[in-house]
């Protein structure tokens, strides 16, 4: 069997996911908050398995031939990109990282709001964890780039003639760009939080630009889209 359209599938995909973007600010972000960032690169993952398992029944087909419902679904997600940067940024003055103690009680993007003021229980640890979970899965299930690559891109390796059935060949493409989004979003996100723990004006700064960052990338796909769609 011919591997190389999976090698050169997966091959984009690192190229993407490693390309700073939306995925990498709130990444970044959810490292810095005091709780553990795995519920939040968990929902960021689980989002790109809906992906796979949309495009392998079909809708991938569907989009590819409505780049119209692809211009919405980027306005969508620019909107939810700015409410995470929006809410990142609300809390960039107060954010840090603490050894020990509860994560603060705010929105799920921000930093440290309250810190010191709330009391850690297994009641109130499980609808935070569900919540920061949620907030991933949005950001990755609405994400312009998600969709580029998984309407537009992975169907130009998939080739009739491979031993594989075509749902086959989408399921393991798709399965090893979540792969790839496990080990670098992981990576990214318990980097900051490491490299970032001791250095509270640092941990601000960061903080403020990925706020920032959240935001010019929403304001360019407003822009972006909305002149497609009046073109």
């Amino acid at each position: 069997m011919d591997f190389s359209p999976f090698l050169g599938f997966a091959g984009i995909s690192l190229a993407l996911v490693m390309t700073p973007g939306a995925d990498w600010a709130y990444t970044i972000a959810a490292g810095l908050r005091r709780s553990s960032p795995v519920p939040s690169v968990a929902g960021l993952c689980t989002g790109y398995v809906l992906h796979t398992a949309l495009v392998t029944a079909g809708l991938g087909v569907l989009l590819a031939a409505r780049p119209d419902l692809v211009s919405w679904l980027s306005i969508a997600g620019a909107f939810y990109l700015a409410w995470l940067g929006l809410s990142t940024l609300r809390s960039w003055r107060s954010a840090r990282i603490e050894s020990t103690g509860p994560a603060s009680s705010g929105d799920l993007p921000t930093l440290d709001q309250n810190a010191g003021t709330l009391q850690s229980t297994p009641t109130a640890e499980r609808p935070r964890r569900g919540r920061e979970f949620l907030v991933g899965l949005g950001t990755s299930g609405i994400n312009p780039k998600g969709v580029l690559l998984f309407a537009a891109v992975m169907p130009q390796f998939v080739t009739l003639s491979s031993p594989l059935p075509v749902a086959a060949q989408t399921t393991v493409m798709g399965l090893s760009h979540v792969l790839i989004c496990v080990l670098v979003y992981g990576a990214v996100a318990f980097a900051a939080r490491r490299l970032l723990r001791s250095r509270p004006g640092l941990a601000r700064t960061v903080t403020l630009g990925s706020g920032l960052l959240m935001l010019l990338i929403s304001v360019a796909l407003l822009v972006e889209q909305g002149g497609h769609l009046l073109a």
